[in-house]
């Protein structure tokens, strides 16, 4: 066999290898046996790396052999997949900022084109390709390279299209679609802030020594998330949905180390101008070893993110977090859905059994009473009676399903054994109330949605275009407030959101210093109080309800305003003057002061 053969030969066999670990570490759960999925990963990565410098120190003898760009581009491409699963599992910023390297230099290096275009299989990788780097840009937030992908995703979609016309591409056209009108949403506002906790903006310094003095009883380290929505026709793209996407996004720390500075994009050169590939690649180099982290942050808290999960399945993914949660630490559950099944609704709770069984009046009667009360239900010798729990629920599932897709406040109960800071985002969201004081060892944070949306413009309350209000708050309050007034991006100038971005900063800064010397703040609160994220999303939970509060006529506030448990201080509560005056400033400079019922004082 000729030496080029040889190589050839040890190629395919490396390919082969790496593939085989890759397909055992693709089908791994994001959550759970983090030690042992890292053994995976690692061996993986092992198979990989030594792959890819096989075809770098032998790229002549493979072009030689008959080796195709396209493969090359696999090869990459496959890396960055396992990059971004293994961001998924661990939300290390250097695992998704690595995933983006490998995907931008198949682009610059156009690995895909040129292929045969009557070869299929090559144009499904390659379609493949355009959507993973789609995910990953959205959530790198590189807007620029966004707009160039969807265009030329689209492109490709229509070019497969005509020169395929015995293959249907509904599926695809329907992920182009899914881009499309997701982009379309999140750069409503754009350029006006990150997401991501940002040291600069979102460390008040007048706050800061009350902050780092600050000490409770208990401290609990943030340091695990489960994010899920279910919604139908909500705006999602692959299986990141547009809530789960805003709460992950918030969740983390806005990189700010100098190899996170964007590059300029520009467009792939279709002149047809040949491009020497014999030589060894150079733009894409794997470091795994090499320590890409920003040295001045702190590690994001880990997050798994589900979509469209069964309850069982929820329960699961719940269950096994909290079973290795390490000591002194606290777990957030964010589940966004609708508390309504649809039509069959009540038939299903009738059949579902047990405790559960009751007449369509009833459960009426009991869902509005339940959401007319501010505070926990008390029944026999001020004791909950069990049914309370399994009365109202959120719907996970696909209309028309049984009972089974209920998850109920008593779901719920079983982990209370742990720390949990609870995040619920539905119309029947309040049920959840009677968590409170029936926990099984922790007292759990609750944050709990109104149970309708308020806009200036009716119409919008009908919609689901552009994600839950109340999540919008707790992630882009400025933006969501413009957008429950009916103000656009194209209202104001970037110095006028600016200038309301110092107004909300300044507020809670102040917040900040009460919340810290507080003698009446609960435990609950104040062990969470220093870490950074926690602490922003109780400071945005009381903007919001505020707003709201100022927002909505006082007659309907049980609907619209949404409600935490145990209690906020007074000192914060959307009476509190210190509060208002920010919501006061803030409509009185965007001009919308008309809005609300605001006081003279």
């Amino acid at each position: 066999m000729s030496q080029n053969g040889v190589v050839s030969q040890t190629f395919r066999a490396l390919v082969e290898s790496a593939d085989r670990k890759f397909a055992r570490v693709r089908d791994l759960p994001l959550y759970g046996n983090r030690s042992q999925n890292q053994h995976y990963f690692h061996k993986v990565f092992k198979a990989y790396m030594r792959l890819w410098k096989y075809q770098q120190e032998n790229r002549t003898k493979l072009v030689e052999s008959g080796l195709n760009r396209w493969e090359i581009g696999e090869i990459a491409s496959r890396i960055g997949q396992l990059y971004f699963n293994q961001y998924m599992r661990t939300s290390e910023a250097r695992f998704i900022v690595e995933a983006y390297v490998f995907y931008e230099a198949i682009l610059s290096r156009k690995y895909f084109e040129g292929a045969k275009v009557r070869d299929l299989g090559v144009r499904f990788k390659e379609l493949r390709f355009y959507a993973r780097f789609l995910l990953v840009s959205l959530i790198l937030n590189r807007t620029e390279m966004v707009k160039l992908l969807v265009d030329q995703f689209r492109d490709l979609v229509e070019d497969c299209k005509a020169n395929f016309r015995e293959t249907n591409f509904k599926e695809w056209k329907l992920v182009v679609q899914e881009i499309v009108r997701f982009t379309k949403v999140d750069t409503a506002f754009t350029n006006i802030r990150p997401l991501r906790y940002c040291a600069m903006l979102d460390s008040h310094p007048a706050s800061i020594p009350y902050v780092s003095r600050f000490h409770a009883k208990k401290v609990l380290k943030f340091k695990d998330a489960i994010l899920t929505s279910y919604h139908r026709n909500e705006v999602k793209f692959a299986e990141l949905t547009l809530d789960t996407y805003r709460m992950l996004q918030c969740l983390e720390w806005e990189p700010s180390g100098s190899f996170y500075q964007k590059r300029p994009v520009l467009p792939n050169d279709r002149s047809g101008a040949s491009i020497d590939h014999s030589g060894a690649s150079g733009v894409i180099d794997i470091n795994f070893v090499a320590d890409m982290t920003d040295p001045t942050l702190p590690p994001n808290p880990r997050k798994a993110v589900l979509y469209r999960p069964s309850v069982t399945h929820l329960l699961a993914v719940i269950a096994t977090i909290c079973e290795e949660l390490p000591p002194e630490s606290i777990m957030l559950i964010y589940l966004s859905a609708s508390g309504r099944a649809g039509p069959s609704s009540v038939s299903q709770v009738e059949n579902s059994g047990g405790s559960r069984r009751s007449s369509n009046s009833k459960i009426i009667s009991r869902i509005s009473h339940k959401q007319n009360s501010s505070t926990p239900e008390f029944h026999v010798n001020g004791k909950k009676e069990s049914s309370d729990y399994y009365e109202n629920y959120l719907w996970l599932g696909p209309r028309g399903h049984s009972g089974s897709n209920n998850l109920y406040p008593g779901d719920i109960l079983p982990f209370t054994r742990r720390p949990l800071f609870l995040i619920i985002d539905s119309d029947n969201s309040h049920a959840f109330k009677v968590l409170h004081g029936a926990e099984r060892g922790e007292t759990a944070a609750l944050l709990l949605s109104p149970l309708r949306p308020a806009f200036k413009d009716p119409s919008s309350a009908e919609t689901t275009q552009y994600g839950s209000q109340f999540t919008f708050f707790l992630t882009a309050p400025l933006q969501a407030f413009c957008q429950m007034v009916g103000l656009s991006s194209s209202d104001h100038d970037a110095d006028a959101y600016n200038d309301a971005e110092t107004i909300l900063s300044t507020s809670f800064s102040e917040w900040e210093v009460i919340l810290c010397t507080s003698t009446s703040l609960d435990l609950v609160w104040a062990q969470v109080l220093s870490d950074p994220f926690l602490r922003r999303l109780i400071l945005r939970f009381i903007l919001c309800r505020c707003v709201l509060c100022l927002f909505c006529p006082p007659e309907d506030s049980e609907h619209y305003l949404p409600v935490c448990l145990p209690q906020l201080p007074n000192s914060v509560s959307p009476k509190s003057e210190v509060v208002q005056s920010c919501v006061r400033r803030l409509a009185d400079h965007l001009g919308v002061a008309n809005c609300f019922h605001l006081s003279d004082t």
